[in-house]
């Protein structure tokens, strides 16, 4: 354990990993903070390379996971710099320092009747968590993220997931010949693959389609929508019917998303 009560090094490195996307990646590693999200991250197996707490008593959980989990080295800070890390309003009394994960396309675990969701360009952090929390609830078998849109690693996306980030496998894929090799292999392997796309206009209803076969849904960036080339590679584009009377003429992408995937659950299970 290094005790530090200066904002050195090492304590501007931290400060780093939480607010600079291009060196957090290419440190390799993140900061997480919440319970759950520490819980998670140990649980399933992710790489804590240091905890961070503060001075004074500890919680059982906090001298528990100290004490049980290996990492390379641990830091205690004064209480003031503890409370700078933290983005909490009440200061965390334990934070940790996670190695990333890259899942590739060809490293996912699929099911039998694979259900994969695709967010294209996400563009709001609280968005992007909130959807890997639906997808992991609803039992997608990976979210893939496709161009350039907020950090997957940023504390803000890692807090909205509410631990889902550390369970759910989340494939980042920046070319386009990538993701088009992957759905030639879905097809291949899987001959009633299919794609769909949401939108916000007026399409075929989402509980009009199919959604029991091999599955790939398509959800586009929060203002643009999908882009042209994915909107060609869908089957068909469905939407979620509002009420005549309504006055909102979209859902946020997440609640939306939300929905789709419910459907599709909703589905399979009555098929079974």
């Amino acid at each position: 354990m290094t005790r530090i009560t200066v904002r050195n090094n090492i304590f501007q490195h931290i400060q780093v990993l939480k607010t600079n996307r291009t060196k957090r990646n290419r440190y390799g590693e993140f900061v997480v903070e919440g319970v759950r999200n520490i819980n998670e991250a140990v649980k399933n197996g992710w790489q804590i390379k240091s905890f961070l707490y503060g001075e004074g008593k500890l919680s059982d959980w906090a001298k528990e996971l100290l004490t049980s989990v290996k990492t390379k080295e641990n830091y205690q800070f004064s209480w003031e710099l503890m409370k700078e890390l933290s983005g909490k309003e009440d200061t965390s009394e334990l934070m940790a320092i996670v190695a990333m994960k890259e899942i590739t396309p060809t490293q996912m675990k699929l099911s039998s009747n694979p259900f994969l969701v695709l967010f294209d360009r996400p563009s709001n952090k609280g968005n992007l968590g909130t959807m890997i929390r639906s997808c992991d609830a609803l039992g997608v078998d990976a979210l893939i993220l496709t161009g350039h849109g907020v950090d997957l690693y940023d504390p803000e996306v890692v807090a909205a997931s509410m631990g889902s980030f550390f369970s759910l496998p989340v494939v980042r894929i920046a070319e386009q010949e990538t993701l088009y090799e992957l759905i030639t292999r879905m097809k291949e392997a899987y001959g009633s693959f299919r794609m769909f796309g949401t939108t916000a206009h007026q399409q075929k209803a989402i509980y009009e389609l199919d959604l029991t076969s091999p599955l790939l849904l398509f959800i586009g960036n929060e203002t643009k929508g999908l882009s042209y080339a994915y909107k060609e590679l869908c089957e068909e584009l469905c939407t979620i019917p509002m009420a005549a009377s309504s006055t909102a003429t979209s859902f946020n992408v997440s609640c939306a998303a939300s929905i789709m995937m419910y459907e599709v659950v909703r589905q399979r299970k009555g098929k079974i």
